[in-house]
């Protein structure tokens, strides 16, 4: 079956963020998001899975750890299990993004 965002699970998240799920399994998860301007998620991590971002649209401003990362269309980054991390969008236009998780985050996200 051909998945898009059009015939894919959608939700609202944080700021009037847009995820659409574009496949769930235990093992895998893909979702493409869409950020608007200046919005942001909190600091959180994984107890398990590895997440791994690719900018489709925009410039992403990253925290991992202590460090700042700007990413921008074209370029992605992995975040390993325990890692605290959070993504935000300082610029005026949106970001799109794919995120990938091995395994799943259902039930696997711990706020700081």
């Amino acid at each position: 079956m051909i998945v898009s965002k059009e015939n894919s699970e959608h939700y609202i998240w944080g700021s009037q963020c847009d995820s659409w799920v574009l496949r769930d399994t235990g093992n895998l998860s893909v979702k493409q998001e869409k950020m608007p301007p200046n919005t942001s998620e909190k600091l959180h991590f994984h107890d398990h899975a590895e997440q791994f971002f690719y900018i489709l649209k925009g410039q992403a401003v990253f925290c991992v750890e202590d460090k700042k990362i700007i990413l921008k269309k074209g370029e992605g980054i992995s975040v390993l299990p325990k890692s605290k991390h959070c993504i935000s969008n300082e610029s005026a236009e949106d970001v799109e993004f794919l995120v990938i998780s091995n395994p799943s985050t259902n039930n696997d996200r711990v706020e700081v």
